[in-house]
């Protein structure tokens, strides 16, 4: 290993060490970015205006001591990943006390979430039973009475006395209209006066829940009303934000007038914020940027580029030129010139959703990471320092979700994209396929499509007892072509010097280290999802059918599947030329090209999503899907099996030099800790 490298794990370890709590022993492994990903909502501490929490989307709170510059992890609620984190309430009597009211994205007929409340600053989180399941849209406390909180959930408005403890329905259980509940606001005076923004108009209530009205007079029918805010010094003065538009009403929402001068066609204002500091300040976050007027809302001028998609918007206190921006893909945006310039401010928050990974041959510190649903703000990222730090590497992939990265025999990285095929040129991506020549591909020999059916039959016979069908198979035909192709590519494998991609159009090689590409000879012409490769051989799958080479994909060859394997979910060949399958019910090796198989003594594992052949460590690492984090290493040679409990769901393992890194769900990457003493750090 070089002496950067060496260096790079230590800092690796100085950095881990000092974030350990005294239970050193039982840390699991550590989130290192790439920063960014989609942030959802923030709260403050209303006695440290530089105290802040942050929800996101995957069930994770954070928070910030320097009033959003940098982030830390601080728990993740109900210790699940599918929490949309909306709303944050900071107790004002007890800033230690915080309640969170979360979603799932679910269909209505099966409504999700719950209320969550934590007493010792957001380290711990206990669910709320009386509002357990409950899906919650909206949560609001009354200014005048801080025991008094309001929900607002798929179901109605519910309101709690004392401070979240216990809780009753205070809107009409019956009533046709006031359900699907997304915004809230508590009059500043009166704790009685509430307006419910349903996904169907507004209602208020000045009664506490006895009796509602409908306050619609002035806005477009059929709108959902995404935020509302009443002006804390003119109770009367209320704003409301719908997909049809920005609402003003004068007299508490008897009537209102749509605010001109921000376009309601394909914008929807997910949040509106006044200026504490300067009640005629608004914020508008919408779905097209940010908008702010100074005359309350006579005047409104658009303030970040319109591909920024605002969740929430935080105005500092006490200085309200520092103003925040919660965005869906891009995280935190940070301004100091009261909302006229952004920049991201994400240091230590990470959810992204890692798809692929690479390493530098050359450069171990060098790695490459691909995400998928960031758009325009994901693509791929690089670290030069071994996951520590991460740069933006997007140009030219036009947003497109990356399914694949590696590295061609020439040192050129290639990206699978859910549209087409891209190299690295520079800093720049561009695409492949475009100015590749027309492949014309033989047919394939009859004895190999003799050979491949008949691995399809096998397939069928074995799959038959559980009443599966398995489609016969289309092979390549002597038309087949690549220019402007445009499918998916789900991964690459390298057979002696032929790169190889699998695609939902088939499988694709090349021989020119990924600058031109043509369809494999002889294999069935369907989605291929799977590919490993070592030396000269190379397997391909599709979720039920296998193929291999072992002469650089000259030719190949069907693998039959283990017995009661009816459906591929990893993939991988080791330097033996042993193939290894995973399926939902465990991993199986062969020897003999499928002729016989054999389970792995001591690995009991179950809905495999990633095997891989790890060749300096002569180990095939694998991990799953499911509630457990262990992820799991198996020697080659020997079958010895070692685990880790890594504290992360896992998509996938990767070693980077002597230590490892995985891709978590949609929390980034995390780095193996590695623990070593002071002399070795002294002797570097």
């Amino acid at each position: 290993m070089t002496r950067r490298l060496r260096q790079l794990y230590l800092l690796w370890t100085v950095l881990i060490m000092g974030s350990l709590c005294p239970a050193a022993h039982a840390v699991s492994w550590f989130a290192f970015g790439p920063d960014g990903g989609s942030a959802r909502a923030f709260a403050a501490d209303p006695r440290d205006a530089a105290h802040l929490y942050l929800g996101a989307a995957n069930g994770w709170i954070y928070q910030s001591r320097d009033g959003g510059r940098k982030w830390e992890r601080l728990a993740r609620v109900g210790k699940r990943d599918d929490l949309v984190i909306d709303n944050i309430l900071v107790d004002p009597a007890d800033p230690r006390h915080l309640v969170v009211g979360a979603w799932v994205l679910s269909d209505l007929n099966h409504p999700d979430g719950g209320l969550f409340v934590s007493n010792d600053g957001g380290a711990t989180w206990a669910s709320n039973s009386e509002m357990r399941g409950q899906s919650i849209r909206a949560l609001a406390s009354a200014p005048s009475d801080p025991k008094i909180f309001v929900v607002g959930s798929i179901e109605g408005v519910f309101r709690s006395n004392d401070s979240g403890v216990h809780w009753e329905r205070i809107s009409p259980k019956d009533n046709a209209e006031i359900h699907e509940v997304e915004s809230l606001a508590i009059d500043p005076v009166d704790p009685k006066i509430i307006y419910a923004g349903t996904w169907h108009l507004p209602w208020k209530t000045t009664d506490g829940g006895e009796s509602w009205t409908s306050i619609k007079q002035g806005i477009i029918e059929d709108s959902d009303v995404f935020s509302i805010i009443v002006d804390p010094k003119q109770p009367n003065v209320v704003y409301a934000s719908a997909c049809s538009g920005i609402y003003k009403s004068g007299d508490g929402g008897t009537k209102f007038e749509k605010v001109q001068g921000i376009p309601s066609t394909a914008r929807r204002t997910l949040v509106l914020m006044q200026d504490p500091n300067n009640l005629d300040v608004v914020f508008a976050g919408t779905t097209e940027g940010l908008y702010r007027t100074f005359d309350a809302g006579k005047i409104w001028i658009e303030t970040t580029a319109p591909d920024v998609i605002v969740n929430d918007v935080y105005v500092d206190p006490s200085n309200s030129k520092h103003v925040l921006l919660a965005t869906d893909r891009r995280g935190v945006l940070s301004s100091e010139d009261g909302a006229d310039n952004f920049s991201p401010t994400n240091t230590g928050f990470s959810a992204r959703q890692i798809t692929a990974f690479s390493a530098d041959s050359e450069h171990p510190a060098t790695v490459y990471v691909g995400v998928v649903n960031d758009k325009d703000a994901g693509g791929v990222f690089v670290s030069q320092t071994g996951g520590l730090s991460w740069s933006h590497l997007g140009e030219g992939l036009d947003g497109r979700d990356i399914f694949s990265l590696a590295q061609a025999p020439d040192g050129t990285m290639l990206a699978g994209t859910a549209h087409g095929l891209f190299r690295l040129k520079g800093a720049v991506w561009q695409r492949v396929s475009d100015d590749s020549k027309a492949a014309v591909i033989p047919a394939p020999p009859p004895a190999l499509e003799h050979k491949a059916k008949a691995a399809h039959k096998r397939v069928a016979r074995t799959t038959a007892a559980k009443q599966r069908k398995t489609p016969k198979p289309r092979m390549a035909i002597a038309t087949a072509k690549v220019k402007n192709f445009n499918g998916s590519v789900y991964g690459f494998a390298l057979a002696g010097d032929t790169m190889i991609a699998v695609t939902s159009e088939g499988v694709l090689q090349s021989a020119s280290s990924g600058a031109k590409w043509t369809v494999a000879d002889g294999l069935p012409m369907e989605e291929w999802r799977f590919v490993a490769g070592s030396k000269a051989t190379a397997v391909v799958a599709s979720l039920n059918v296998v193929m291999m080479t072992t002469d650089g994909a000259s030719t190949w060859q069907p693998v039959a599947l283990p017995p009661h394997v009816t459906q591929v979910s990893a993939l991988s060949v080791d330097g033996q030329g042993e193939v290894w399958i995973g399926d939902r019910d465990g991993v199986y090796v062969s020897a003999d090209r499928g002729s016989n198989w054999h389970t792995v003594t001591n690995l009991y594992v179950r809905n495999v999503n990633s095997l891989f052949y790890d060749e300096r460590g002569e180990r095939v690492l694998v991990t799953t899907n499911g509630p457990a984090t262990s992820a799991f290493s198996v020697a080659a040679a020997s079958k010895q099996v070692t685990s880790w409990d890594t504290g992360w769901n896992l998509r996938f393992m990767r070693p980077v030099g002597d230590h490892l890194v995985g891709a978590t769900l949609f929390d980034g990457i995390v780095v193996q800790p590695r623990m070593v003493d002071s002399a070795e750090i002294a002797a570097q």
